[in-house]
């Protein structure tokens, strides 16, 4: 096994993208989320690629247009299917044993592999699906939320004996616990189109879905607020954050993976 670096096509640009090789014949390509670049948030998915691969599984990796090494301008998620396209057919051509190729993406990547319908792939691996219209969103900002997400949140830390403490000894800011309130208790805002587009679009996809929520983010909550809580294809990790950073739940993320290569 080893990791190759190289540069392949998109329209009229050149994207940057590695290979974690492996000999399987069941593929991973991962999409990053946000401005991203391919090794992702604190190297996590250049970790993740390089312990896939050891378990057989070869990892295909690349920087959208206008992000990390790849020329271009940055569009954003809702114009990245062409770099999500060319990326897996660099990815087949890489590794011409591969049968089935599986797509990982969180956050906006997720959203982005949903309102593509999965084309070009076998099974869709979603993680914490962002929801909200603003393509062109601060990042250093939080999304607003809405009062399904907000409620959950708060009734989550209730729930836990140390948070209550907390609050009964003082540790937790009055001010900001006043605005989540209010926000929790306020009518919920009129739902953007983007969360229906999506479920529209992944309708069309037949091959396998598994939905990946960290139970501590908040852009999970909001999507778990407006998707079918019954759906049998979610598996949650609870008190995991946005990228799965703790080392336990850095495990549940990747047994998941592999649980849905293997299937």
């Amino acid at each position: 096994m080893s990791r190759l670096q190289f540069q392949f096509g998109c329209q009229s640009h050149m994207l940057a993208g590695s290979l974690d090789t492996a000999p399987g014949v069941t593929g991973l390509l991962i999409v990053n989320g946000g401005n991203e670049i391919r090794s992702g948030a604190f190297g996590g998915q250049s970790l993740l690629a390089a312990r896939l691969a050891k378990q057989g599984f070869p990892v295909f990796r690349f920087d959208r247009r206008g992000t990390g090494d790849s020329e271009g301008d940055n569009r954003g998620f809702l114009k990245s299917a062409n770099d999500i396209a060319a990326a897996c057919e660099a990815f087949r051509a890489m590794a011409p044993q591969v049968e089935r190729v599986f797509a990982f993406g969180n956050c906006d990547a997720a959203s982005a592999l949903m309102l593509m319908k999965g084309a070009g792939f076998d099974g869709l691996i979603l993680s914490n699906p962002w929801t909200f219209e603003d393509d062109e969103k601060d990042n250093n900002a939080e999304p607003t939320h809405s009062a399904e997400a907000i409620r959950s949140r708060y009734l989550q830390k209730l729930k836990n004996p140390q948070e209550v403490m907390r609050l009964l000894k003082g540790g937790v800011n009055l001010r900001k616990l006043a605005k989540g309130l209010g926000g929790a208790i306020r009518s919920s805002s009129k739902p953007t189109t983007l969360p229906e587009d999506m479920r529209r679009s992944l309708e069309e996809f037949d091959g396998s879905v598994r939905f990946l929520i960290a139970g501590a983010d908040r852009t999970a909550q909001s999507f778990e607020a407006i998707w079918d809580k019954s759906d049998p294809r979610i598996k949650r990790c609870e008190g995991a954050g946005h990228s799965y950073v703790e080392p336990e739940h850095r495990k549940w993320l990747e047994a998941q993976i592999l649980a849905a290569l293997r299937n």
